[in-house]
């Protein structure tokens, strides 16, 4: 590296609870594959600022990371961002620390402003990361600082398109993880392109966002052979694959699945703007279950044609197209359909909120599932920066007001700031249809959910998958003590994919740890599972759970019902 000091191992953080974006992995590859040993938590259950300390100071003690570097993509992770940026300068101040992501492009000049932070990429993070860690005293697409201390943004030199993104794919995912758990929380994000052509009036990463953070002015696909590469990286290492992009056809994607087994996988797909049947089939006939989420921007076609008449709203399809599309879906047994759209959009009216109703009823009515949403307030979202234009006012509009909002919610909350109509009359009943609908979606989904069973019910465990694996390998060496991290931890999956991780003989007294079924309930839950290996009823189950595990027939009764909730039993 030409004498210059590299900073290598790198951790790769998201700045937000649950998972982290994809884009960790991608990064966390492509810096394996240029000499740097990389590694990423995709994982954060920590609610807590204690609890971030713990693991932080765990983390770092086992990786020793020169660098590390927080995924700030979305705008209600901002607090966050900081939080572990702050703690890891307390923890170790020799760590450079660098954040990148959509939100970090968008409020650059405002974080620039934290001594914690030491870098900023902005847009595409590939080549500018590697740059940081090989030392490149100029690398671009960087926020960085001048000799005294001023900052200097670099210019977006660093764009990917169609022609330079084929070194951007999914590999080593053998070595990145630090536990099994972690790799086990990845839901099969593959990314078929990047960036967005279109201007919707409440998105935070439209097209004029893109070319202002990226430099991106159009979005674009991958190679194929790069997408290629990410389905044979992680098809033996998730049971499930999922896709957001809106440009993808049914033949890109077939070509990317090619010489790859999906027959066993499931598959979500996010869908944009009007869905193309073929794309829909080929989904159909890859895989053994599509669950396809539709995004028709709201349920009254009224508004709908509004907004994109003004050019403020992506292509949707309308109600007539829409039903079109849930009547051909109904060929495919294995596909379910969920219809989304964004409730107190501007343009509402008395009118509007009764198309609303009616489209959501009758879409429940087709057995669809319903996502609906109140309006929030996303930074550089154009209703979010002029909300007046729509007689509308929002909750937030500048970093420090976003950055309040998000410092002051309460750990484990999920509120954001959000969009409300000053004519107070027309945001009652906005709120009141919302109230209604939400209430009507809920219920649907409660029902498509539930499973009656009564003792003469035969059922039988019906989990895809039941590995074991030793407590220090599924917590990671970082988390266990020796004393415990030979003990075995037995991991099922449901059909649906909820998870279980069950030690039997790890007593809570030894060590606990929340994610785990320990000691005695882990037995009882493995047990309640075994008894159902052949088609069994509840009523020949509930006594052999008092005879084996000594449960009266009560309890032995919520264990059952709580297996079945999370399918990993199902009726026979």
């Amino acid at each position: 590296m030409h004498g210059r000091r590299v900073l290598s191992p790198v951790l790769l953080l998201g700045a937000g609870t649950g998972e982290a974006t994809c884009g960790i992995l991608y990064l966390a590859g492509y810096l394996r594959r240029n000499g740097i040993e990389a590694f990423v938590r995709l994982h954060d259950a920590d609610e807590t600022e204690e609890e971030v300390v713990r693991s932080l100071e765990a983390l770092v003690a086992r990786v020793r990371p020169r660098l590390v570097g927080i995924s700030l993509k979305w705008f209600h992770h901002v607090h966050r961002a900081l939080l572990l940026a702050r703690t890891l300068r307390q923890i170790d101040p020799e760590i450079r620390i660098v954040v990148g992501g959509n939100t970090a492009s968008y409020w650059w000049r405002e974080l620039r402003a934290f001594d914690c932070i030491d870098h900023i990429v902005l847009g595409d993070g590939e080549r500018p990361l590697l740059a940081l860690c090989e030392g490149d005293p100029a690398p671009p697409n960087c926020v960085t600082q001048r000799p005294d201390g001023t900052p200097q943004r670099r210019p977006l030199e660093y764009v990917q398109g169609a022609t330079n993104s084929e070194d951007i794919y999914y590999s080593h995912f053998n070595d990145i993880f630090l536990s099994r758990q972690d790799l086990h929380s990845f839901s099969g994000w593959v990314a078929p392109g990047k960036g967005c052509g279109e201007n919707c009036l409440y998105c935070g990463g439209a097209r004029g966002n893109q070319k202002a953070a990226f430099g991106r002015a159009k979005p674009f696909l991958r190679s194929e052979e790069s997408v290629r590469r990410d389905h044979q990286e992680i098809s033996q290492k998730t049971w499930q694959f999922r896709y957001d992009f809106s440009g993808s056809s049914a033949e890109f994607l077939q070509s990317t699945w090619a010489g790859v087994d999906l027959s066993r996988h499931a598959c979500t797909y996010f869908l944009w703007g009007v869905a193309r049947m073929g794309l829909i089939d080929a989904l159909a006939q890859t895989f053994e279950r599509v669950y396809m989420v539709l995004d028709i921007g709201c349920f009254s076609e009224q508004q709908r044609h509004e907004q994109m008449g003004r050019g403020l709203l992506k292509p949707c399809a309308s109600d007539r197209e829409l039903l079109e599309l849930i009547d051909n879906c109904r060929r495919h047994p294995n596909l379910d359909v969920e219809i989304s759209g964004i409730a107190g959009l501007p343009f509402a009216s008395a009118a509007t909120l009764k198309e609303e109703v009616r489209l959501v009823e009758r879409v429940i009515g087709l057995d669809c599932v319903v996502g609906y949403q109140r309006l929030e307030a996303q930074p550089g979202a154009l209703v979010t920066e002029h909300p007046a234009r729509f007689d509308m006012e929002t909750e937030a509009r500048t970093f420090t007001e976003f950055l309040d909002y998000f410092e002051q919610r309460e750990p484990g909350e999920v509120t954001v700031p959000m969009l409300r109509f000053r004519d107070t009359a027309l945001e009652e009943a906005v709120q009141r249809t919302s109230e209604h609908v939400d209430a009507l979606a809920w219920k649907h989904r409660d029902a498509k959910r539930k499973v009656s069973i009564n003792g003469r019910t035969r059922l039988r465990n019906t989990a895809p998958s039941t590995l074991h694996f030793k407590l220090g390998d599924w917590l990671g060496a970082h988390r266990v003590p020796a004393k415990v991290a030979q003990e075995q931890v037995t991991v099922v999956r449901s059909v649906n994919g909820t998870g279980m991780a069950c030690a039997p003989s790890v007593s809570p007294r030894r060590f606990t740890d929340p994610t785990l079924d320990q000691g005695e309930d882990g037995k009882i839950l493995l047990t309640t599972l075994a008894a159902f290996e052949q088609p069994t009823t509840v009523a020949s189950a509930v006594a052999h759970l008092g005879a084996k595990a000594r449960l009266d027939p009560g309890s032995a009764r919520e264990v059952i019902d709580h297996l079945v909730d999370g399918r990993f039993l199902q009726p026979a």
